[in-house]
C-alpha cells in the first residue's frame, strides 16, 4: 500500500467487496421482482413527506451526480467532506444526502472553483464513483418537528423539557451555567464549548438556535424574556457576543454557549436515518459523521 493512494485503495477495496461481503438482494438492493428504486424516486418521496415542499430558490438540489441512476445506498451527514465520500464509497452507497453545502457556499456555486485544485479533487472523487450529493436543508427544517431540531433533543434528553409550541425552547431543571456548558460538551462530543455568562447563574429556560441562525435572530431570541441561555452552533463575534457582554455588564441575566456548527446540526442528520429507513426498506441507508473540523491546542 506503500505506492497505493487512498482513493487507490478505496476503489480496490470496493471493487473486491463487491462481489462478495456486501451484496444486495438484486443488482441494486431491492427485493427481487420489486421496481428499481433510482435515486430521483429516494428525493421525491423525502421531498413529498415534507409539508411546503418544494419551494421555488430552495438550495436542496443536487449538488452532483446523476440522480437517474439506481440506488445502491444511502449515507446521511452534516457535510459532504472529502472523508465522508470515501467512507460511502467503502460501504458502496451512491446517494450522499448532506445538510450543507458541498462546495464552500450555500449556493454551491462553482464557477469561481473551476481552477481550484482542491475543488477539482473533489469533484474527480465523486465522479469517479458516479456519487450523487442531494443536499437537504430547508426540508428538514421545514419538516414538523424540524428535522434538526428535535435530533439535538433527542440526543440531549430533552424531548419531554421542549415547549411543544416552540421547539428551540426548553424548560430545564435548575442548572448552574457552569454545568450546562459541560453537559453540552460531553453530549455533544466536543473538544471545547465557549460559554459567556455567569458560570453560577441559574439556567433553566434555554434556547436552541443550533447551526448559524445570524446575529439579529439570535440577539433577539436571546433578548426574550423567557430565555435566560441561548445554545448555539456558530457566531459572528461581533454581533451575538457582544451583545451577550454588554447584556452581562448591564446586570442581566443572560448566558451564551457556543459548541460548534457540525456537532450542533450532526444529531439532526443522524435522525434522519430511522425517518427514512422504513420509507425505503431495501436500501441500506446508515450515518456518517462529518466531525469536528477543528484541532484545539
Amino acid at each position: 500500500m506503500t505506492h497505493q493512494t487512498r482513493r487507490d485503495f478505496l476503489a480496490a477495496l470496493t471493487a473486491t467487496l463487491g462481489a462478495s461481503a456486501w451484496r444486495p438482494a438484486s443488482a441494486f438492493g431491492q427485493r427481487r421482482g420489486a421496481k428499481v428504486m433510482t435515486i430521483q424516486n429516494v428525493i421525491d418521496l423525502i421531498i413529498d413527506a415534507i409539508p411546503g415542499a418544494p419551494q421555488e430558490g430552495s438550495v436542496d438540489t443536487v449538488k452532483s451526480g446523476d440522480p437517474s441512476q439506481p440506488v445502491t445506498g444511502i449515507v446521511t451527514t452534516f457535510l459532504a467532506t472529502s472523508a465522508v465520500i470515501e467512507t460511502a464509497i467503502s460501504r458502496q452507497a451512491n446517494l450522499i444526502i448532506t445538510h450543507e453545502p458541498t462546495f464552500y457556499n450555500h449556493l454551491d456555486e462553482v464557477d469561481w472553483l473551476q481552477d481550484d485544485p482542491v475543488y477539482t479533487a473533489k469533484r474527480r472523487l465523486l465522479e469517479e464513483h458516479n456519487l450523487v450529493v442531494w443536499r437537504f436543508h430547508d426540508y428538514w427544517h421545514l419538516h414538523r418537528p424540524d428535522g434538526i431540531t428535535m435530533g439535538a433533543l433527542k440526543k440531549l434528553g430533552w424531548e419531554a423539557y421542549a415547549s411543544p409550541d416552540e421547539l428551540n425552547l426548553c424548560l430545564i431543571p435548575p442548572t448552574p451555567l457552569a454545568d450546562l456548558a459541560l453537559f453540552l460538551k460531553e453530549t455533544f462530543g466536543s473538544p471545547t464549548v465557549r460559554v459567556m455568562g455567569d458560570p453560577a447563574m441559574t439556567c433553566r429556560r434555554v434556547g436552541l438556535l443550533l447551526g448559524a441562525w445570524g446575529g439579529r435572530r439570535q440577539i433577539q431570541f436571546l433578548g426574550r424574556d423567557d430565555v435566560e441561555v441561548l445554545v448555539c452552533g456558530e457566531v459572528r463575534e461581533w454581533e451575538t457576543t457582544e451583545y451577550v457582554r454588554d447584556a452581562v455588564q448591564a446586570g442581566f441575566k443572560k448566558g451564551l454557549i457556543v459548541v460548534g456548527h457540525a456537532l450542533s446540526e450532526e444529531p439532526g442528520m443522524e435522525g434522519l436515518v430511522p425517518w427514512l429507513q422504513p420509507r425505503v426498506p431495501d436500501i441500506p441507508v446508515t450515518h456518517v459523521p462529518a466531525g469536528d473540523p477543528f484541532r484545539y491546542v
